[in-house]
């Protein structure tokens, strides 16, 4: 279940990808089925182990391309282990709520991003987000650790991304149907078993066959729910490319042409 359109990313085989707060790596192995470079990065070294084993599975599979590669780091989002302008796009999906000091996540995605590369963050959407809050005070720190610290509204991740020296350049929503299943869950208690409630175990049989399945109802019904029920808020930022970085990138091509 991908939640960024890798198309507004602008991927390309060859690219070098870093997928913040990875999770179980759903967005990096699209990054490589696509024949990039991926970085998968996640404080949860559980996380990694289980990446690494699924990426050993599609080698054996045929599903990576010659031109891709993986990689796996343990690393926090304030203070990354990468050097400046690693990466021709960044990916960091539902990881920013999480984070106290998401000013300084939003820097260390913008460093280590290159000028003229593409970031994109997810964020839980505000009006889904506030119910799930409303619904139980277990879905959100400080009562769960871990949890959610913070509700965006599209207009503050705009200034934020603004404010750490990006340029939007777009948004959408994404995963309609989940957001009832959430509200369901918090309902019932969100750290209950999903089979401790028999409505959150067939709503959750039903996302299953959706994600599997992929029937075209549920796509047209989720893409004109998507605007206002959308469980998640996608937006899309550039690195702007600096006068001096674009004379050093013009003599670079100069001495090359030289060269030859």
């Amino acid at each position: 279940m991908l939640t960024v359109d890798y198309g507004r990313l602008g991927l390309k085989p060859g690219d070098r990808v870093l997928d913040l707060g990875c999770g179980f790596g759903r967005h990096a192995y699209e990054v490589l089925r696509r024949g990039a470079a991926v970085v998968a990065c996640d404080l949860g070294i559980d996380e990694l182990r289980q990446v690494r084993g699924v990426v050993a599975a599609m080698y054996l599979d045929g599903e990576i391309p010659e031109t891709a590669s993986v990689g796996t780091a343990a690393g926090d989002a304030t203070s990354m282990p990468f050097d400046d302008d690693s990466f021709d796009h960044v990916i960091a999906s539902e990881v920013l709520e999480h984070i106290h000091d998401d000013d300084g996540a939003l820097a260390e995605l913008t460093r280590v991003l290159r000028p003229g590369g593409t970031l994109a963050t997810t964020v839980p959407a505000a009006l889904p987000e506030r119910i799930c809050w409303a619904l139980s005070e277990d879905y959100h720190a400080p009562n769960t650790p871990g949890g959610h610290v913070r509700i965006y509204r599209r207009s503050e991740l705009h200034s934020k991304m603004s404010g750490a020296g990006l340029v939007p350049v777009g948004s959408h929503r994404a995963h309609a149907l989940h957001s009832p299943y959430w509200w369901l869950r918090c309902a019932v208690g969100p750290d209950r078993a999903i089979e401790d409630s028999r409505l959150v175990s067939l709503y959750h049989r039903l996302l299953t066959w959706d994600i599997v399945k992929a029937p075209r109802v549920t796509r047209l019904t989720e893409r004109l729910l998507n605007p206002v029920l959308g469980k998640s808020l996608v937006m899309y930022a550039t690195k702007p490319v600096s006068a001096a970085t674009a004379d050093s990138t013009g003599q670079a091509r100069e001495l090359s042409h030289v060269s030859t």
